[in-house]
């Protein structure tokens, strides 16, 4: 069967899952576990005969929130948030895993920019950085504390200040997002820029090893969940574009929501980054193995909680449906 004709004989029947999906229209649990039943065999066939076509990926999603609505058990709402962190998050995290590297390697990219044009122009990191802070942090570095910036404020004064910041950053990268994906790109790629200057400034007056142990033992979530916000505002961005089998208003409006939820889902991690820098990042004289301990602590939470968990949840849903 040419795969046009196998979308018009079962579109109607994708089309009435979607909305008790999304719509949450009332059915009889018999009939909803008719569609399901429905839904499985059309992705079963669709991965064999159409493998790199749109429409799996359409029912694929279809299958993994028809599992997620039909499968679980009715939930009290104190287990409805421990399930939001356990099962939907890192799920969302899967389905966003292409955005997010795409948001990735335009901050890397821009981190390397920023660190080659500093390189290169002695006057480029004043130019981003401004005056008054390059001339407080040489001043510092002259004063044998080259971090004495983390140490400035009381550490619950910085905490909520850096927290609330960052989150308004993550929210501004992913509502660009309503400029197309070139919107998102703009936050992360001057973002990435001042890192890039940032960190090439130490490297300038041997203090890359110091200021690594420093700022990324907050830096390491804080920029992670930057990059994920801009994911977000990515993937929001191409709603409009990309819309497969929905129709813009649709594609748009199920971004926006994932979105939504993403930003959401980053604020403890935004928290906990606050916290660090407020608290943490201020004892420079702590040793090393401290602070590495911190780095790559956070690094591991990152791998694990948003790519392999996730992933390894859409398989077993996979496995035990296909």
């Amino acid at each position: 069967m040419k795969e046009i004709s196998f979308i018009k004989q079962n579109a109607e029947t994708w089309q009435a899952f979607e909305k008790y999906l999304e719509k949450k229209a009332s059915y009889d649990s018999d009939y909803v576990a008719e569609l399901f039943v429905r839904l499985t065999d059309d992705l079963s066939y669709a991965r064999t005969f159409y493998p790199r076509s749109n429409i799996v990926k359409y029912l694929n999603s279809l299958t993994l929130k028809a599992h997620l609505l039909i499968y679980k058990n009715k939930r009290e709402r104190s287990n409805r948030f421990k399930e939001f962190w356990l099962i939907d998050y890192p799920l969302l995290m899967h389905e966003m895993r292409h955005n997010i590297l795409t948001s990735a390697i335009i901050f890397s990219l821009a981190i390397l920019i920023g660190a080659l044009s500093a390189a290169y122009d002695d006057t480029f990191v004043r130019l981003i950085m401004g005056d008054s802070y390059v001339n407080m942090t040489i001043d510092n570095i002259n004063k044998g504390d080259p971090m004495a910036v983390y140490k400035q404020s009381v550490e619950s004064t910085m905490f909520l200040g850096i927290t609330i910041n960052n989150i308004k950053v993550a929210f501004i990268a992913f509502l660009f997002g309503l400029f197309t994906a070139f919107g998102p790109g703009y936050i992360l790629f001057n973002n990435g820029i001042m890192l890039g200057a940032f960190q090439y400034f130490f490297y300038q007056h041997g203090l890359l090893y110091e200021s690594v142990l420093s700022i990324w033992i907050h830096g390491t979530l804080e920029i992670f969940a930057i990059v994920v916000a801009g994911s977000a505002g990515i993937a929001m961005g191409n709603g409009w574009v990309f819309t497969g089998t929905y129709t813009r208003l649709v594609s748009f409006q199920k971004a926006a929501r994932n979105g939504v939820k993403t930003i959401l889902g980053l604020i403890p991690v935004f928290i906990t980054a606050g916290f660090l820098e407020g608290y943490v990042t201020r004892h420079t004289e702590s040793p090393s193995f401290i602070r590495i301990g911190i780095i790559l602590l956070s690094l591991a939470f990152i791998i694990w909680y948003f790519f392999l968990y996730g992933r390894r949840l859409h398989q077993k849903i996979i496995t035990n449906h296909s």
